[in-house]
């Protein structure tokens, strides 16, 4: 009987350290596996996130493209741009008769004014004084390509032709009325008067409205300095009144411009397979 019960207990006893081995060895065995399975999980994710904080801020490529006019985003200037570079290589390379014939019948002189308003105040605005190098050509490009990203092309035709008709109506009328007062001769009537820098000029006055308020005053002292030297150069007085005249033209307009900017739509945020 003693043995019967001490067999049977050490039958009882035996078993239950296997029993524990064989769950603590289990235990002990997944605790590591689990550890290997989280453990490169968080350190995935450790690294997305460092990578996310670590990437740098975008910088904002520069395009000196965009100082240009092109057909899809700035269509007035760069149709306009086409129509003076045919004109300006026409009046460098076409017969000389007919150059001449073309520009006097396009002054806007105090005769064709008082006959043919409209159309000469169109017309002498295809044509650039001094060609297609000069400095009022390039300003064109420049200046108006920026005025019409930002104000588009109706405005900004609109600001050109407004600079160029008042400031060829007040240098040529006063013309006229000292030529009937005796105060000049019969053939200032007919002074030849062609281009675009008036409306360049209202233009550079529109668009310095636009700007950040450094550059805006920056425009504003550079240009209408230039403008003051060539005045008191005493060079073509009418000429520099008017240019003068076309630049407050087009600063008394920034009230209008900045109240009819068009809208923007916000800038579409990247996607995560771009972000990627």
């Amino acid at each position: 009987m003693p043995a019967a019960a001490a067999a049977a207990g050490s039958a009882t006893v035996g078993p239950a350290p296997a029993a524990t081995a064989v769950t603590g060895c289990a235990t002990a065995a997944s605790a590591p596996a689990v550890t290997a399975i989280t453990g490169p999980v968080g350190t995935a994710t450790a690294r997305a996130g460092s990578a996310v904080t670590a990437a740098p801020a975008a910088r904002p490529r520069v395009r000196p493209w965009r100082l240009l006019p092109g057909p899809r985003r700035t269509p007035f200037t760069f149709g306009y741009a086409v129509v003076l570079t045919g004109t300006s290589l026409l009046g460098r390379y076409g017969d000389p008769e007919l150059v001449d014939a073309l520009l006097r019948g396009s002054s806007t002189d105090v005769a064709h004014l008082a006959h043919n308003p409209l159309l000469v105040l169109v017309a002498s605005a295809l044509w650039i004084a001094g060609g297609i190098t000069s400095p009022y050509a390039i300003a064109f490009l420049l200046v108006l390509t920026a005025l019409e990203r930002r104000i588009g092309g109706l405005r900004t035709a609109g600001v050109f032709l407004l600079g160029h008709v008042v400031a060829t109506l007040a240098t040529e009328v006063p013309v006229g009325l000292s030529v009937l007062a005796g105060h000049l001769p019969g053939s200032s009537l007919h002074r030849l008067d062609y281009g675009i820098s008036f409306g360049v000029a209202a233009s550079v006055g529109a668009l310095a409205g636009l700007l950040t308020p450094w550059l805006r005053w920056a425009v504003l002292a550079g240009f209408g300095w230039m403008l003051v030297e060539d005045l008191i150069a005493f060079t073509d007085p009418m000429t520099n009144w008017g240019h003068l005249l076309a630049f407050a033209v087009g600063v008394c307009v920034w009230p209008l411009l900045r109240r009819g900017r068009p809208f923007r739509a916000p800038a579409r945020p990247a996607s995560r397979a771009e972000a990627g």
